[in-house]
């Protein structure tokens, strides 16, 4: 009895010197700096990139270290390139003018099923064209990518004549100095109006309240993309009339995204669905003589540096691989401001430039 109740006794005290030792390394760990990551090297791409990248990234490299000079005969090609397969550039956004009662829409993101114009549809169009009959000198195209952390390009982006930004990005706290606040242009995703404000469903204010940020501007909505779109998008109309909000609801013609998709596949774009950034890039060179993209950056990794980067400067949610192709739009991109009909702008904003 004694050599059991001696062997218990033993036991509880190994067991509490465990127990101590496991306490006061796990205290001392607790005020252990993490172990930072080595710089990558400059200038080679990062092993761990996306198939396809690493070459893309190279070219970037070699291509965005010459000096950029606008180029005027190749964007007057390119530009003339547009128009003429993308029909009527007046026709790119749905108006009371070109899509009358009683007209058949064709969504085209679903070929096979259309919409009859009602007069209380009707009424939702806007009455006339809603950019003005003249050239913008100059434009800036703003994606969302990661690059824009830290860049202090917000003063040069809102330098622009007419700048167009990407579905309901943040541009308060803190956000300004980066991304700038100027916005005439602003897309919303249906993606974005479903997960964040429930489809306008229940509460409402909150959406109307994140739109303090852009002014009077026009709101894109893709009501006939697919018909799932359209009612959601009548939804934010209304909202948008019921708060008597400044901000004006525009809709993308089908017509014209059908014919703007021809025309990038004719560039080597082979992709289901064309993103949202270069939908707005297409506008821009229609509508502006100098087009200035900033947030423009497919990859987890800066060009710089390679340090790592989120893929949109306020969250790392990553796009829908199985609809869009972001690095082919990107080497297209590049593609055209080594050709000088657009620049990109990459990094940090220096003094001098637009």
């Amino acid at each position: 009895m004694r050599g059991q109740l001696f062997s218990l006794m033993i036991t509880i005290l190994l067991l509490g010197s465990l127990l101590t030792c496991v306490f006061w390394h796990s205290l001392n760990n607790y005020h252990v700096e993490p172990q930072k990551l080595p710089p990558h090297q400059k200038n080679a791409p990062h092993p761990g990139l996306c198939k396809g990248c690493r070459e893309v990234i190279i070219k970037v490299l070699e291509h965005y270290s010459k000096p950029w000079k606008r180029q005027e005969d190749n964007y007057q090609q390119f530009r003339s390139q547009l128009s003429s397969q993308c029909n009527e550039v007046s026709k790119a956004f749905i108006t009371q003018g070109n899509t009358p009662v009683g007209s058949t829409i064709v969504y085209d993101g679903e070929r096979k099923r259309t919409l009859e114009v009602t007069p209380d549809i009707f009424r939702t169009f806007t009455k006339e064209y809603p950019f003005p009959n003249k050239t913008f000198e100059t434009c800036a195209v703003v994606g969302n990518g990661g690059i824009l952390i830290n860049s202090s390009c917000g003063n040069r982006i809102d330098s622009a004549q007419f700048v167009i930004r990407c579905n309901l990005p943040p541009l308060a706290g803190g956000y300004k100095e980066h991304v700038g606040i100027k916005t005439n242009l602003v897309t919303a995703n249906p993606s974005i109006l479903v997960g964040k404000y429930q489809s306008l469903i229940k509460y409402r204010r909150p959406f109307m309240e994140s739109l303090h940020s852009y002014g009077n501007s026009l709101l894109l909505l893709p009501a006939f993309s697919f018909a799932r779109n359209t009612p959601l998008s009548m939804r934010v109309v209304y909202t948008v009339e019921d708060f008597q909000s400044r901000i004006q609801p525009i809709f993308f013609n089908p017509l014209y995204l059908q014919s703007l998709g021809a025309f990038w596949r004719s560039q080597g774009l082979k992709e289901l669905r064309l993103s949202t950034g270069i939908m707005m890039v297409s506008l821009a060179l229609e509508h502006c003589a100098n087009v200035h993209l900033y947030g423009f950056w497919p990859f987890s990794f800066h060009p710089h540096d390679f340090h790592t980067i989120t893929n949109h400067y306020y969250d790392d949610k990553k796009p829908n691989k199985a609809f869009h192709a972001m690095p082919v739009e990107f080497e297209l991109l590049m593609r055209l401001h080594s050709q000088g009909v657009l620049r990109l702008h990459l990094g940090e904003c220096g003094a001098g430039e637009l």
